[in-house]
C-alpha cells in the first residue's frame, strides 16, 4: 500500500510549530498526488492551508491511533517520528504520571520533581524475577535485566546513565546500585550492599553541589563496578572517576553553591569536637558566600552532616580519619579568606598575624612564615641558576586558588581511594555490573574546556551507543532469518577524529602546551589552519578569532579558546606543596606521597575539571625516566587514554541505557517543556534509535499474536491448522506490497506504518460489524413488530375463513348422509346376490378336493411301506459287515497284547529274584502303617480336647445361669421398692389436697379484701377528683422527664457501646500488632540462630580439617548442641553449663546477648499481652453487665412468684431426668448379651442399682420441694393479709391525711386494684398447674410400673433363651420400644414441631450408638476366633514337634491331657518405656529419618506427637527431670534441623507443623489444668502429667509451630509465586475477550498460554495439593484457615501489585478476566467448606480493581460510586489505576485527567497509607486454639515400618 494513500479525509497528521514544536491537525479532504496545499483543521477550531515545500514534497507525519498512545515502549508505535515520541512521552508524563518509557533497548527517566512512591523495597521485591518486557517501565527492570543476564550468560553488565545537570542521573545510579544491594545481598558478614550504598552520602557531600539547574548536581562522573562471587552475590565495589569541576572550589555563579560538604562543616560549626576548626557562618568565608544561595530549601545541612559521618563510620574511617579530613576542608576555607597587599605592580604581601592565614597554617600544621613567604614568591629554575621572583597581587590570588584546589582535588582522590579500599573484596571476583553516572551533551553561551572534554566524552559514548543498536538490528534479523540491507545510520567518527586523531584539536593543544610561549590565540590560528575548510564538521565563528565550532552528534557548539591552554597544563608552585608536605599533620603528607605527581599536570587544574583514576592495589615500580614522561602529560592526555580505557570497559560488556531527561528549566513537578525536552531528545540519542528503527522493520509480531489480534480480518476458509501459514496468506491478501513486511521464523516483521493501516482495517471490520449487528437487532424489532401485524391478519382471517368452513361443513354433512344412505342400501343388493353364488361355489369345491385327498392318501400309504421294508433289509447288511470286523480286530489285539505280556513277564521274573527291591516295598509299607496310626492318635486327641471344652462351657452356662436367678430375685426387690414409692405419690397427692383448702381460705380473705376496698372507695372518691388534674399535670411532667430520661440514657448507652465497640477493635488491633511483632521476633531470631549454626559450622569445617581415611563423628554432639540451644529459650532458672570446646567462641556472648534482648521483650509483650486480654475481658463483662441490666427490670410484686414457676420448671426437667436415666436402664440391659452382665458388680447391674437409688433419693428431693412450696404459699398469704387488710381505722385516717399533701391516694387505690387482680389470676394458674402437675406425676408412675413389668417379663424371657438368641431377642425388643416411643412422642410433640426435631436427633443418635457397639462386639467376637484359631494351630504345631521326638510305644502308654489356660488381656496405661540411652535412636527414628509420605498415607495423623508426648508421660511416672528435659530439648532441636534440612518442602513442614500443634495440645490436654479438662474423658484424665510443669516447654513449642507455621509461608509463597501472575493475569481463562495490542522491542509475555505457562487451573490444582496434604497430616482444621487464608492473601497481594505495575492490563476486559479467576477462587472455597475462614476477604482489594477497570469513568456520579465502592483500596492504588488504564479497542475510551483530579479531590480525606503496593510478604498472626484429641492414649499401636522395637509400651 503506497504512502499517499493514507492520507485521507479526518486522517490525522502533525505539522511543525514554533511554540509546542509540533501541532496535531485533521485533514478536511484526500491528499491527491500532485496536491501542492492540504486543507486542515486544527485542534483549537481554526482551520489552515499547510503548503508542501515544492523541492521535497514531503508529506507532514501521520498521527498513532488513540489506542498506540500512551505506550511503554516507543518502537510499539506504528509511525516512528519526532512528533509521535514527543507526544508519547507527554501523554505518559504528563496524563498518566509514569516518568519511565521505553524506547527500545533505552530506558527514558523524565524528572518528576517530585518524591514518588514507586522506590520502596515492595517494588523492589515487585520486579525481582520478572522479565523486562513483562513490567512497566523502571529503573529497576533495567537493574534486574542487567543482574538476569550477568547470572545467565555469566558476562559482565553495564548501566550507562546519562543526562542533563539535573535531569536525574545520580538519584538514578543511585536507585540502580539500591537495587544490587537488595536484591542479590551480601557474600559475607561485612555487608558490603551497606558499604556501597554507603559511599553515595559521601560522594554526594564532596561531589555535589547546588547550580542552577539542579539542587544535587553531580560536578564530577563516576563509574562503579560492583562486584559478584559465582552465587551472584555481592562481595566488593570499585568507583572510578571522572573531571572533577574543581573550579567550583574557589568560585560559584549567582545562586549557586560550592560542594556541600562546606555547607555541612558550617552548619554544624557549633559541635564541640568542631570548635578547634574554628569555623562560623557559610557567609564568613570567601569560597561559600560568592552565590549568594548558601541554604537550599527543604534541605538541613546539619542533618546532612550526620548522614555523611554515619557513612564514613560505616566504611571504616575512624574518628581521627574524618577529623583529619574535616581540618584540611576547614583549612581551605580559611586559605579562601587571605587576603593580599600591593606593595607595587609586581610584588605583594600578607598583613602580619592574618588570621585566616594563621588558622589555615595551624590546621595544617605548617609555618606561618613559610607559607607566608611562597604565597607572595616563586622560584624560578634556569640552565644555571635559581632565583625567587615575587608576584603580584592577581598572580598571588590565583596561585592561593589553586592551592586550595589542589589540596581539594587530592583530598578527593584519598576519599575516593579509601573507599575502593574499603569496598575491595579478597575474594576473587567473578564478574560484575558497571554503573556509569556520566555529564550529558552540554552547550552554553561560554563553553570551555570542560565542555569540551564532556562533549568529546559523549561522542564516544554516542558512538558506542550506535553501534549496539546496529548490532542488535543486525542480530534480529539474522536470528529470524530474513534478508536484511545495510541501514543508513549517522556515524560520528568523523567528529571523533577531529578531537583525538593526529593533528587534531587535542593533539595541536598538547603541543601548543609545550610551546614556551604558546597562548590560547596561538593554538586557535593552528586549529584554523589545519582544520577550516577541510573537515566539514570544524568551522570558525563569524565574529571571533578567539573561538572554533563543531558539528556534534546533538548540535553545533562553540568553543572559547581561552583558558584552554591553562587549563589543560594545570600548574601549582612547587615551594606551596614543599611546604605542606613537611606538615606535622600526618594526614597532609599522605595525600602528595606522590612527589612528582604532585606537581604534575595530571593532579590538579588551575580551574576546571581533572580525572581521578583508579588506585591500583599494587603500586607499579618502573624506570626513572618513566616518572619525568608522566610528569609531562597533559589533562587532555589524560583523559583520552580514561576514556579510552572506559570504552574498552564498556564493549567487553552487556550495555544498558538509561537516558535522563530534565522535562523544564524551573524545577516544576509534573510540567513538560516541549523545546527542552526535544533538544535532550535529539543530543542523548533517542531520536537516533528512533532512526534506525524506522529504517527497518520497526514492529514485530510473533505470528501467534498476529494471529490473535487480527483474527477478524480473516475468514474461515483462512484459517489453517499452522497459525505461519495462515498469516502467510492473510498478510499477502491485506498489504500487497511485499517490501512492507518480512516473515521470519518465530515474527513477523512490518515497516512503519503498515501496523496502523492493519489497525485501520480491523476498525473498519470491527465497525462494520458493529453496523451489521445494529442492523440484525433493527431487522429484528422491525420483523417482530411485522410478526405481530400479520398474526392480528391472520386471527381476523381465521374467524372469517372459520364462519365460511362451517357452513361449507353443514352441505358436506348433507351430501355425506345420502351417500351413506345410498351406500348401504346397494351394498345389501350386492351381499345377497354374492352369498347365493358363494354357497353353490363351496359345494362343488368340496366334492372334488374329497376325491384328490384320497388319492393322494393312498399314494402316501404304499410309499411309506416300502421305506420300512428297505430300512430293515440295510440295517441287516451293516449288522453283519460289522460283526465280521470287529472279530478280526480283537483277534488282532490279542496276538499282539500276547506278545507284549511275554515280554513283561520275562522282565518281572527277572526283577522278583532281586532282595533289595522286596526290602524297598516292605519298608514303603511299613512308613504307611506308622503315618495312618499317627494320624488316628491325633484324631483322637481332638476329641478328647473337644469334649473337654464341652464340658467345661456346660459348667460355665449352669453358672451363669444360677447368677441370672439372683439376679432375678433382686429385680423383685426393686419392684417392691418402686411400690413404696407408689405410696410415696399417694402422699403427696394428700398434700396437694391440703394446698386446695388453703386456696378456698385465701379465696374468702379475697373477699373480705375487696370488701374493705368498697368502703375505702366511697371515702376516697372526693379526694381523687380533686387531685386529677394536679395528678394529671404531673403526668404529663413526669412522662416528659421519663422519655428526656429515656433519650438519655439510650444516647448513653449508644455512645458507651460505640466507644466500647471501637475500644474493643483496637485492643483487638493492638493484640494482632502485638502478635505479630512477637511473631516476627520469633522469626528474626530463627534466621539469627541459623545464621549462627551456619558460622559455627563453616568455623568448623575451616578450624578441623578433616584428614584422610574414616572419622567417627562425636556421638554426644548433638546431645550438646541441643542443649545449647534450648538452654537459649527456656530454663531461665538453671544453669546449664556452656560448651568451651566450641570453635565459635567469640560470637556466643553477641548470640546470648542479643537472645536475652529478644527474651526480655517477648516477656514484656507476653505482660502487655495479658493487660490487654484481662482489659478486653473486662470490658466485655461491663457490656454484659450493663446489658443484663437493662434485661433485669423485674417486677417486685411478682418475684416470689417467679421463684415458684422456676421451682415448678425444675420439678418438670427432673421427671425427664429420671425419665431419660430409665431410659438408660433399658439401653444397658439390651445392648449386652453375655450372659455374665447382669452378675453382681456387672455395668448393667450397677446401672439398675444406681438408678433405683437415684429414683428414691430423687422422690425424697420432691418430698421436701413440695414442703418449701407450701411453706412459701403460707408466707406469701400472711404477707398479703396485713398488707391489704387494714383493720386499724386510725392507722388508715393516718397514712390518708399524709397522701393529701402527696397526691397518692389516687395512686395507692389504683395499685391496691392490681394487686387483688394480680394475686387472684396468680392463684387460679397455681391451682390450675398443681392439678396438671399431678394428673402428670399419676400417669407417669403408672407408666413406670408399666415399663417395670415389660423389663422384668424381658429379662424372664431373655434368661430362658440360648446365647445366641439372646441378643436378637433383644435388639427386637428394643426396636419395637423405640418404635412405640416414636409414635408416641410423635403424638405428643405434634404442636411444636422444634421439640419433635431435637427428640428425632437424639433417637437417631442412640440408634447411631447401638450400631456402633453391635459392631464394636462383633468386631471383638471375631478378633478373638481369630486369637483362638491361631493359639489351636500353635498348640497343635507343639504337640506334632513333641510326638516327633517319641516313639510310638510311649505315645499309646502315655496319653497326654490337654490343659486350657486363658489369656489375661494386659492393661496398657498410655506410656512408651524407652532406655536414656537409645534417646538418640528414637529422635533419629521418630525425627529425623521419618519420610511424611508414608506416615501420613499409612499411619493415624500425629502418630510422631503421640509417641513423643506417650514417652514423656514415662518420663514424668518416673519423675525424671532430666530424662524430660533431654526429649524436649532433642526433640525440639531435631524437628529444627529436619527443617533446616528439607525447609523447602511442602510435605516436610506441612507434616512436623502439624506434628508440633498436636504434641503442644497433648500437652495441654494432659496438662493437669482445669481449663483443658474439661474435653476429656474420665480414661484421659487419669493420663494427666503428674509431677512436672510443663508451661514453659509448651511456650517453647508454640514459638516453634509459629516458627514452622512461617516457614510453611514461605514455602507455599515460594510455589506459587510463579504462578500466580501468569495464571491471575496473563492467561485468557475466557477466550476472545482480551485483544492483543502491538508490543515494542520488549515483547511481554504472550497471554496465549504456552505448554509450559501456568494457568488458572494450575493455581486450582496447587491449592488442591496443599489441602490434601494438610488434611493427610491431621492439621486442625483452625489452622488449616489460616493457611488458606494466607495463601489467598498472597494470590490476592501479588496479583494486585503487578496489576498495579502493568499498563496493558489495566482494561475492561482484563477485569472481567480476574473477576472471573476470582470467582473461580471462590468456587474452590466454597468446595472445601472454607468461606468462613477469611480467605475471601483477603481478594477484596482484588476484586475492587477489577470492578474499577470495569465501572463507568465519566461523571461525577461514577466518582462518587468508585469512591464508596473502593473502600479496601488506597487513594494511591485508586488513581494509580485509573492513570494506567488503557483502552484495548478504539470503542473504549480513556479516563480524562478531570475525573481523575476529581476522585483525588472526593478521596483527600481519607486517611489510609501512602503506599502503592500490599506488602505481599506480610504474614498474619497465627493462633493455635486448642484442639483436644479423642484418641486413647492406650490404644495407640506403634507400627513396625517406624523402627521402634527398643520402645515398650507400658
Amino acid at each position: 500500500m503506497a504512502a499517499s494513500e493514507l492520507y485521507t479525509k479526518f486522517a490525522r497528521v502533525w505539522i511543525p510549530d514554533p511554540e509546542e514544536v509540533w501541532k496535531s491537525a485533521e485533514l478536511l479532504k484526500d491528499y491527491k498526488p500532485g496536491d501542492k496545499v492540504l486543507l486542515l483543521h486544527l485542534e483549537d477550531g481554526k482551520d489552515l492551508e499547510y503548503r508542501l515545500d515544492p523541492k521535497t514534497k514531503e508529506l507532514p507525519h501521520l498521527r498513532n491511533p488513540d489506542i498506540l498512545v500512551g505506550e511503554n515502549d516507543l518502537t510499539a508505535l506504528s509511525y516512528l517520528h519526532e512528533p509521535a515520541v514527543l507526544h508519547n512521552l507527554r501523554v505518559r508524563f504528563i496524563d498518566s504520571k509514569l516518568i519511565y518509557t521505553y524506547c527500545g533497548i533505552v530506558l527514558v527517566a523524565i524528572n518528576p520533581y517530585e518524591q514518588l512512591p514507586i522506590y520502596g523495597e515492595d517494588i523492589i521485591n515487585a520486579y525481582s524475577g520478572q522479565n523486562m518486557g513483562d513490567m512497566d517501565p523502571h529503573i529497576f527492570a533495567v537493574a534486574e535485566e542487567a543482574y538476569k543476564q550477568m547470572a545467565r550468560d555469566e558476562r559482565n553488565q553495564s548501566i550507562i546513565v546519562s543526562g542533563e545537570s539535573g535531569a536525574g542521573k545520580t538519584v538514578s545510579a543511585k536507585y540502580a546500585m539500591r537495587y544490587f544491594a537488595t536484591v542479590s545481598g551480601s557474600a559475607s558478614e561485612a555487608n558490603v550492599e551497606e558499604k556501597v550504598l554507603a559511599s553515595n552520602p559521601i560522594m554526594e557531600s564532596i561531589g555535589n553541589a547546588k547550580t542552577t539547574r539542579n539542587d544535587n548536581s553531580s560536578r564530577f562522573g563516576k563509574y562503579i563496578e560492583i562486584g559478584f562471587d559465582k552465587r551472584h552475590r555481592i562481595i566488593g565495589a570499585n568507583m572510578r572517576t571522572y573531571l572533577l569541576e574543581k573550579s567550583r572550589v574557589v568560585f560559584q555563579a549567582e545562586e549557586e553553591r560550592n560542594y556541600h560538604i562546606f555547607y555541612q562543616l558550617c552548619a554544624s560549626a557549633k559541635l564541640p569536637e568542631f570548635k578547634m576548626l574554628r569555623l562560623g557562618d557559610a557567609n564568613n568565608f570567601h569560597y561559600t558566600k560568592q552565590g549568594g544561595s548558601p541554604v537550599i530549601e527543604g534541605v538541613d545541612d546539619a542533618k546532612e552532616m550526620a548522614q555523611t559521618r554515619q557513612a564514613c563510620t560505616l566504611l571504616g574511617i575512624s574518628e581521627s580519619y574524618q577529623m583529619g579530613i574535616f581540618r584540611i576542608l576547614a583549612g581551605i576555607l580559611h586559605l579562601g579568606n587571605v587576603g593580599f597587599m600591593s606593595r607595587d605592580s609586581d610584588s605583594c604581601t600578607i598583613p602580619p598575624r592574618h588570621e585566616p592565614l594563621s588558622i589555615f597554617c595551624d590546621l595544617m600544621a605548617v609555618d606561618f612564615e613559610e607559607m607566608c613567604h611562597w604565597l607572595c614568591h616563586r622560584k624560578l629554575a634556569t640552565a644555571a641558576e635559581t632565583y625567587i621572583k615575587p608576584i603580584s597581587k592577581l598572580q598571588a590570588t590565583n596561585a592561593r586558588d589553586a592551592l586550595a584546589k589542589h589540596i581539594y582535588a587530592k583530598l578527593f582522590n584519598w576519599i575516593v581511594d579509601h573507599v575502593n579500599q574499603v569496598l575491595h573484596s579478597a575474594v576473587k571476583q567473578h564478574s560484575f555490573i558497571g554503573v556509569l553516572d556520566i555529564y550529558g551533551f552540554e552547550t552554553f553561551e561560554i563553553n570551555s574546556f570542560e565542555q569540551f572534554c564532556i562533549n568529546y566524552a559523549n561522542e564516544k559514548l554516542q558512538q558506542q551507543f550506535n553501534m549496539h543498536v546496529f548490532k542488535l538490528e543486525q542480530e534480529e534479523y539474522m536470528k529470524e532469518q530474513i534478508p536484511w540491507t545495510l541501514i543508513d545510520f549517522y556515524d560520528n567518527q568523523p567528529c571523533i577524529n577531529l578531537i583525538e586523531s593526529k593533528l587534531g584539536i587535542l593533539d595541536l593543544l598538547d603541543e601548543e602546551c609545550r610551546m614556551p610561549k604558546g597562548t590560547d590565540d596561538t593554538w586557535a590560528q593552528k586549529l584554523y589552519n589545519t582544520h577550516l575548510n577541510k573537515c566539514a564538521l570544524f568551522e570558525k565563528p563569524r565574529l571571533s578569532n578567539k573561538a572554533f565550532i563543531i558539528q556534534h552528534f546533538a548540535d553545533k557548539v562553540e568553543y572559547q579558546c581561552e583558558g584552554f591552554l591553562e587549563k589543560n597544563k594545570d600548574t601549582v608552585f612547587e615551594e606551596q606543596i614543599k611546604v605542606l608536605k613537611s606538615s606535622k599533620f600526618k594526614m597532609l603528607p599522605e595525600l602528595f606521597q606522590d612527589d612528582e605527581k604532585a606537581i604534575s599536570p595530571s593532579s590538579a587544574t588551575s580551574s576546571g575539571r581533572t580525572l581521578l583514576t583508579r588506585t591500583p592495589a599494587k603500586p607499579t615500580k618502573g624506570r626513572p625516566g618513566q616518572a619525568a614522561k608522566e610528569h609531562k602529560k597533559t589533562v587532555g592526555h589524560q583523559f583520552r587514554n580514561s576514556l579510552h580505557l572506559l570504552m574498552e570497559t564498556l564493549n567487553a560488556t552487556t550495555p544498558h541505557y538509561v537516558r535522563c531527561i530534565k522535562p523544564n528549566d524551573f524545577k516544576f513537578p509534573f510540567t513538560f517543556d516541549e523545546k527542552r525536552a526535544v533538544q535532550q531528545l535529539r543530543a542523548c540519542g533517542v531520536l537516533e534509535t528512533i532512526r534506525i528503527s524506522a529504517a527497518g522493520f520497526p514492529s514485530r509480531w510473533t505470528y501467534q499474536e498476529f494471529f490473535s489480534r487480527y483474527r477478524v480480518l480473516m475468514k474461515q476458509k483462512d484459517v489453517l491448522s499452522e497459525r505461519k501459514q495462515t498469516c502467510k496468506n492473510v498478510l499477502e491478501k491485506l498489504i500487497k506490497d511485499k517490501d512492507k513486511y518480512q516473515f521470519g521464523k518465530t515474527k513477523i516483521f512490518f515497516r512503519a506504518g503498515q501496523v496502523a493501516y492493519l489497525e485501520k482495517l480491523r476498525a473498519d471490520k470491527l465497525r462494520a460489524a458493529c453496523i451489521r449487528i445494529q442492523k440484525t437487532i433493527r431487522g429484528w424489532l422491525l420483523r417482530k413488530k411485522f410478526l405481530r401485524m400479520r398474526k392480528a391478519a391472520i386471527t381476523v382471517q381465521r374467524y372469517v375463513r372459520g364462519h365460511q368452513a362451517r357452513c361449507y361443513a353443514k352441505f358436506l354433512r348433507r351430501t355425506k348422509a345420502a351417500t351413506i344412505i345410498q351406500k348401504y342400501w346397494r351394498m345389501y343388493v350386492i351381499r345377497r346376490r354374492y352369498k347365493i353364488w358363494r354357497t353353490a361355489t363351496i359345494v362343488l369345491q368340496s366334492y372334488l378336493r374329497g376325491y384328490l385327498a384320497r388319492n393322494r392318501y393312498r399314494k402316501i400309504l404304499r410309499e411309506h411301506k416300502a421305506v420300512i421294508i428297505q430300512k430293515w433289509v440295510r440295517g441287516w447288511l451293516a449288522r453283519t459287515y460289522y460283526k465280521r470286523s470287529t472279530h478280526a480286530i480283537i483277534y488282532l489285539q490279542c496276538c499282539l497284547r500276547r506278545m507284549m505280556a511275554k515280554r513283561e513277564l520275562k522282565k518281572l521274573k527277572i526283577e522278583a529274584r532281586s532282595v533289595e527291591r522286596y526290602k524297598k516295598l516292605h519298608i514303603g509299607m511299613e512308613n504307611k502303617i506308622m503315618q495312618l496310626q499317627r494320624k488316628v492318635d491325633e484324631q483322637n486327641k481332638d476329641y478328647k480336647c473337644l469334649m473337654e471344652k464341652l464340658t467345661n462351657l456346660e459348667g460355665i452356662y449352669n453358672s451363669e445361669t444360677e447368677k441370672l436367678r439372683s439376679d432375678l430375685e433382686r429385680l423383685q426387690l426393686s419392684e417392691e421398692e418402686a411400690k413404696i414409692a407408689t405410696g410415696r405419690v399417694l402422699s403427696l397427692q394428700e398434700e396437694i389436697a391440703k394446698l386446695r383448702k388453703d386456696l378456698e381460705q385465701t379465696q374468702c380473705e379475697k373477699k373480705s379484701i375487696e370488701e374493705c376496698a368498697d368502703r375505702y372507695k366511697q371515702e376516697t372518691e372526693q379526694l381523687v377528683s380533686n387531685l386529677k388534674e394536679e395528678n394529671t399535670l404531673l403526668k404529663q411532667e413526669k412522662e416528659a422527664l421519663n422519655h428526656l430520661i429515656v433519650e438519655q440514657a439510650k444516647e448513653m448507652t449508644e455512645t458507651m457501646e460505640k466507644k466500647l465497640i471501637e475500644e474493643t477493635k483496637q485492643l483487638e488491633l493492638d493484640l494482632n500488632d502485638e502478635r505479630l511483632r512477637y511473631q516476627n521476633l520469633l522469626n528474626e531470631f530463627s534466621r539469627l540462630e541459623e545464621r549462627y549454626d551456619d558460622l559455627k559450622e563453616e568455623m568448623t569445617l575451616m578450624i578441623n580439617v578433616p584428614k584422610p581415611g574414616h572419622k567417627r563423628t562425636d556421638s554426644t554432639h548433638s546431645s550438646n548442641e541441643s542443649e545449647y540451644t534450648f538452654s537459649s529459650e527456656i530454663a531461665e532458672t538453671e544453669d546449664i553449663p556452656s560448651r568451651t570446646e566450641e570453635p565459635s567462641e567469640k560470637k556466643v556472648p553477641l548470640d546470648m546477648s542479643l537472645f536475652l534482648k529478644l527474651q526480655k521483650r517477648v516477656t514484656e509483650l507476653e505482660q502487655e499481652k495479658q493487660v490487654m486480654q484481662d482489659e478486653l475481658d473486662r470490658k466485655e463483662e461491663q457490656v454484659l453487665r450493663s446489658k443484663a441490666k437493662e434485661e433485669e427490670r423485674p417486677q417486685i410484686r411478682g418475684a416470689e412468684l417467679e421463684y415458684e414457676s422456676l421451682k415448678r420448671q425444675e420439678l418438670e426437667s427432673e421427671n425427664k431426668k429420671l425419665k431419660n436415666e430409665l431410659n438408660e436402664l433399658r439401653k444397658a440391659l439390651s445392648e449386652k448379651s453375655a450372659p455374665e452382665v447382669t452378675a453382681p458388680g456387672a455395668p448393667a447391674y450397677r446401672v439398675l442399682m444406681e438408678q433405683l437409688t437415684s429414683v428414691s433419693e430423687e422422690l425424697d428431693v420432691r418430698k421436701e420441694e413440695v414442703l418449701i412450696l407450701r411453706s412459701q404459699l403460707v408466707s406469701q398469704k400472711e404477707a398479703i393479709h396485713p398488707k391489704n387488710t387494714m383493720t386499724d381505722s386510725t392507722i388508715l385516717l393516718e397514712d390518708v391525711q399524709k397522701m393529701k399533701d402527696k397526691g397518692e391516694i389516687a395512686q395507692a387505690y389504683i395499685g391496691l386494684k392490681e394487686t387483688n387482680r394480680l394475686l387472684e389470676s396468680q392463684l387460679q394458674s397455681q391451682k390450675r398447674s398443681h392439678e396438671n402437675e399431678a394428673e402428670a406425676l399419676r400417669g407417669e408412675i403408672q407408666s413406670l410400673k408399666e415399663e417395670n413389668n415389660r423389663q422384668q417379663q424381658l429379662l424372664a424371657q431373655n434368661l430362658q433363651l440360648p446365647p445366641e438368641a439372646r441378643i436378637e431377642a433383644s435388639l427386637q425388643h428394643e426396636i419395637t420400644r423405640l418404635t412405640n416411643e416414636n409414635l408416641y412422642f410423635e403424638e405428643l410433640y405434634a404442636d411444636d414441631p422444634k421439640k419433635y426435631q431435637s427428640y428425632r436427633i437424639s433417637l437417631y443418635k442412640r440408634m447411631i450408638d447401638l450400631m456402633e457397639q453391635l459392631e464394636k462386639q462383633d468386631k471383638t467376637v471375631r478378633k478373638l476366633k481369630k486369637q483362638l484359631k491361631v493359639f489351636a494351630k500353635k498348640i497343635g504345631e507343639l504337640e506334632v514337634g513333641q510326638m516327633e521326638n517319641i516313639s510310638p510305644g510311649q505315645i499309646i502308654d502315655e496319653p497326654i491331657r490337654p490343659v486350657n489356660i486363658p489369656r489375661k488381656e494386659k492393661d496398657f496405661q498410655g506410656m512408651l518405656e524407652y532406655k536414656k540411652e537409645d534417646e538418640q535412636k528414637l529422635v533419629k527414628n521418630l525425627i529425623l529419618e521419618l519420610k511424611p509420605r508414608g506416615v501420613a498415607v499409612n499411619l493415624i495423623p500425629g502418630l510422631p506427637a503421640y509417641i513423643l508426648f506417650m514417652c514423656v508421660r514415662h518420663a514424668d511416672y518416673l519423675n525424671d527431670d532430666q530424662k524430660v528435659r533431654s526429649l524436649l530439648t532433642s526433640t525440639i532441636n531435631s524437628i529444627k534441623k529436619v527443617l533446616k534440612k528439607r525447609g523447602d518442602d511442602f510435605e516436610t513442614v506441612s507434616f512436623w507443623l502439624s506434628n508440633t500443634c498436636r504434641f503442644l495440645h497433648c500437652l495441654k490436654q494432659y496438662s493437669g489444668e482445669e481449663g483443658f479438662m474439661k474435653h476429656n474423658t474420665s480414661r484421659q484424665n487419669e493420663h494427666c502429667l503428674t509431677n512436672f510443669d510443663l508451661a514453659e516447654y509448651r511456650q517453647v513449642l508454640s514459638d516453634l509451630a509459629i516458627q514452622i507455621y512461617q516457614q510453611l509461608v514461605r514455602v507455599l509463597e515460594n510455589i506459587l509465586q510463579p504462578m500466580i501472575v501468569s495464571g491471575m493475569l496473563e492467561h485468557e481463562t475466557i477466550q476472545g475477550v482480551s485483544g492483543v495490542k502491538p508490543t515494542g522491542l520488549r515483547k511481554r509475555t504472550s497471554s496465549i498460554a504456552d505448554e509450559g505457562t501456568y494457568t488458572l487451573d494450575s493455581i486450582l490444582r496447587q491449592l488442591n495439593s496443599f489441602h490434601s496434604v494438610m488434611c493427610q497430616h491431621g492439621m486442625d482444621p483452625e489452622l488449616i484457615k489460616q493457611v488458606v487464608k494466607q495463601m489467598f492473601y498472597i494470590v490476592g497481594a501479588v496479583t494486585l501489585n503487578n496489576l498495579l505495575l502493568r499498563k496493558d492490563m489495566c482494561s475492561w476486559s482484563k477485569g472481567m478476566q480476574i473477576r472471573y479467576n476470582v470467582s473461580q477462587l471462590e468456587e474452590w472455597l466454597r468446595d472445601k467448606n472454607l468461606m468462613n475462614s477469611g480467605a475471601k476477604e483477603t481478594l477484596e482489594p482484588l476484586i475492587q480493581a477489577a470492578q474499577l477497570l470495569q465501572v463507568k469513568k465519566k461523571t461525577d456520579d461514577d466518582a462518587e460510586a468508585i469512591c464508596s465502592m473502593c473502600n479496601a483500596l488506597t487513594t494511591a492504588q485508586i488513581v494509580k489505576v485509573l492513570n494506567l488504564y488503557t483502552p484495548v479497542n478504539e470503542f473504549e475510551e480513556r479516563v480524562s485527567v478531570s475525573f481523575i483530579r476529581t476522585i483525588q479531590m472526593r478521596l483527600r480525606d481519607r486517611k489510609d497509607s501512602p503506599q502503592l503496593l500490599m506488602d505481599a510478604k506480610h504474614i498474619f498472626p497465627v493462633t493455635f486454639p486448642f484442639n483436644p484429641s479423642s484418641l486413647a492414649l492406650e490404644t495407640i499401636q506403634i507400627p513396625a515400618s517406624l523402627g521402634l522395637g527398643f520402645i515398650s509400651r507400658v
